[in-house]
């Protein structure tokens, strides 16, 4: 299930057990490099909440404006899936970006 920015989860909450996955969007679909909105932080802890309250392994990905400045936050808040375009192609070293990411986001996660 996918939800952009502005859809609360809550009125999904029964049928999570169902799911594999919650991808929220953390901008508005439609283009690539747009900043990442911070008001979607509290709903990423909401969601891993509900996630975490019906068991089952869920998968938490977030989409949008990932990049070093923003992943962990998002990996405290609950995420545990990262899609990050631009800040990956647009770096002089993908490789080395993705790398970097992966460290940020494995450090601030809730789970080791």
């Amino acid at each position: 299930m996918a939800l952009k920015p502005a859809t609360p989860i809550e009125p999904y909450e029964d049928i999570l057990p169902e799911l594999d996955m919650v991808l929220i969007m953390t901008v508005e679909p439609g283009f690539g490099g747009q900043k990442f909105l911070d008001l979607c932080l509290p709903k990423i802890k909401r969601t891993r909440e509900l996630l975490d309250k019906h068991g089952g392994d869920i998968w938490l990905q977030i989409d949008g404006g990932v990049s070093s400045e923003t992943i962990e936050r998002c990996a405290e808040a609950g995420a545990d899936v990262f899609v990050a375009g631009s800040a990956v192609f647009g770096a002089d070293d993908p490789d080395d970006m993705i790398a970097k990411l992966r460290t940020l986001a494995a450090a601030s996660s809730r789970i080791h």
